[in-house]
């Protein structure tokens, strides 16, 4: 399996994730903050403090016109409900409306009516004052006598009169909205007033008369009302965002990467109890992807293994009964015949007694081949034994096999033909090996080759070695047998009749089967154009 793009691996889509959730929380969050400080323009306003409190005033002053019996408290609070600023409204019948949302500071109160008072009594045009908006009676001693304005619009007071103290004529120069230093009974904050400075006042004028005055702090509200006001849906936002963007991102990080463990450990687990063909989802391009393939080729080579194992085991069991029958029907042989010869109420001539010993030395002959056989093939599956590898000289092979079943030959009359390619003189193995492969092929053909048929031996030159072939004019074999001619014990003589020659031992082609895949080569069966058998070995080299 490839390696993971970087883009699908796991740990960057964590990653990403959680990167891409972060932001879209701090951009709602930040779109709530927005939304929220909107309706808190008030906390940090656009407008100074003289001049809300002089947009409270007008605002009262015009519904007051309209219904005199409003109630002052319920209007303000409705109308100014999404401000973030104090205020206090005193009116001359003695009714007070403060707000709900930031409580005033109580000294304010006192300044507002205080101020009240001052604006009732005094002469001159009502105006606003700030850290105490100087009264004075210009030279008549009147108790709080107001101030006028200047040509160039600021105030300037008169010096504080009244029954305490008479005035002295000097006023502090206040500024466009009548803030100005010093003060008298009616001021607030100023050399001689009372306590409670740092607010603004504006008179409420209903029909030309001072109807009441409006007072707000002249600082901005302190920061623990926006976090009390804000706080709590701030904090709502910020929680229902966490568990959103946590679930979304459970549920398309985490949840397809849960179901795929998931399903490799029910893989494990059924592999675990015996079920070698389960396997793990290895969609997804990620790690977990990658596992799961690895998972999976383990889990195939596995079953790959059992597979074989049980293969091996059903060989082994079907190979020691097939040893067994073939060693019992020599045995049995033996033994029918010793024993009649043993039998002292049997007489035997002395042919018949040569026959049924001639009889047990061909069986006991045959035995011995059988044995032989078996620890020859035994020996080739384990790999035991010492191998050459040098170079082997195919006429020398030929010419060898020739030697070998030459009475055979003679006997019924069989030409044994040999053809080598001229570009073929030697291959790489073991001589005795090689020999012995050609000597059990060379036997089968000759078995099974009728009287005044013919035995080809051929080698030439393949793309992937030296191939050699050994090709027969008998009666070939039936294709149903084909798959299993070289497996241990099977034998396809009942399909190939009219040969005088007795069966083998069923055990030649499994030994030249093995031989030659001890070589790297291979060998296949067939048969030939003209009706025999044909096999072919391929040796590298």
């Amino acid at each position: 399996m490839p390696e993971v793009v970087w883009y699908r691996s796991l740990y960057w889509r964590i990653a990403l994730g959680f990167v891409a959730l972060l932001a879209t929380l701090l951009a709602v969050q930040g779109t709530a903050f927005l939304w929220l400080t909107g309706r808190m323009s008030e906390f940090l306003p656009g407008r100074s403090p003289a001049e809300y409190s002089q947009t409270i005033a007008a605002d009262l002053a015009n519904a007051i016109e309209g219904k005199a019996d409003l109630d002052l408290d319920a209007y303000l609070n409705d109308r100014y409900r999404g401000t973030y600023r104090a205020f206090v409204v005193v009116t001359r019948d003695n009714r007070t409306a403060v707000s709900r949302r930031i409580a005033p500071p109580p000294q304010l109160v006192r300044a507002a009516f205080g101020r009240l008072n001052s604006e009732l009594n005094g002469g001159g045009p009502p105006t606003a004052g700030a850290n105490g908006a100087g009264a004075s009676g210009i030279g008549a001693g009147a108790p709080g006598a107001g101030f006028d304005r200047g040509p160039d619009g600021r105030g300037r007071g008169g010096g504080g009169g009244g029954p305490d103290r008479p005035g002295d004529g000097r006023g502090g120069r206040g500024d466009r909205f009548g803030r100005g230093r010093g003060g008298g009974p009616g001021g607030s904050g100023g050399p001689g007033g009372p306590p409670g400075g740092g607010f603004v006042f504006a008179p409420v004028t209903v029909n030309d008369a001072t109807f009441g005055v409006v007072g707000v702090p002249s600082e901005a509200p302190p920061l623990w009302a926006a976090v009390r006001n804000l706080g709590p849906v701030l904090g709502i936002v910020a929680v229902g965002l966490l568990v959103a963007g946590t679930s979304i991102a459970a549920l398309l990080i985490f949840r397809p990467t849960r179901r795929r463990l998931r399903s490799l450990q029910h893989a494990a687990q059924s592999i675990g109890a015996g079920e070698s063909g389960a396997r793990a989802i290895e969609s997804g391009g990620d790690e977990v992807a990658m596992l799961a393939h690895a998972f999976n080729e383990m889990a195939g080579g596995l079953e790959e293994r059992t597979q074989a194992l049980v293969a091996a085991n059903e060989s082994r069991r079907q190979l020691l009964a097939d040893v067994s029958h073939e060693l019992m029907t020599p045995l049995a042989a033996i033994r029918g015949y010793v024993e009649t010869m043993t039998m002292a109420d049997v007489k035997l001539n002395e042919p018949t007694r040569q026959r049924y010993l001639g009889i047990v030395a061909d069986e006991t002959e045959r035995l011995e081949h059988i044995i032989g056989d078996l620890l020859d093939l035994a020996r080739l599956d384990g790999g035991g034994g010492a191998w050459k590898h040098e170079p082997v000289s195919v006429p020398a092979l030929f010419e060898r096999v020739l030697h070998r079943h030459d009475p055979m030959l003679h006997a019924k009359d069989i030409t044994l033909d040999r053809s080598i390619a001229s570009d073929v003189t030697d291959v790489m193995g073991d001589p005795n090996r090689l020999e012995q492969a050609l000597q059990n092929l060379a036997a089968n053909a000759v078995r099974h080759t009728p009287s005044g048929g013919r035995v080809r031996l051929t080698a030439d030159r393949v793309e992937d070695g030296v191939r050699l072939t050994i090709e027969d004019t008998g009666p070939g074999i039936p294709p149903e047998h084909l798959p299993r001619v070289f497996d241990r014990f099977y034998k396809v003589d009942e399909s190939r009749t009219g040969t005088p020659l007795p069966s083998g031992s069923g055990l030649g082609l499994s030994i030249v089967q093995a031989i030659v895949h001890r070589h790297g080569g291979r060998i296949t069966a067939g048969n030939a154009e003209t009706g025999g058998a044909r096999f072919e070995i391929v040796l590298p080299g």
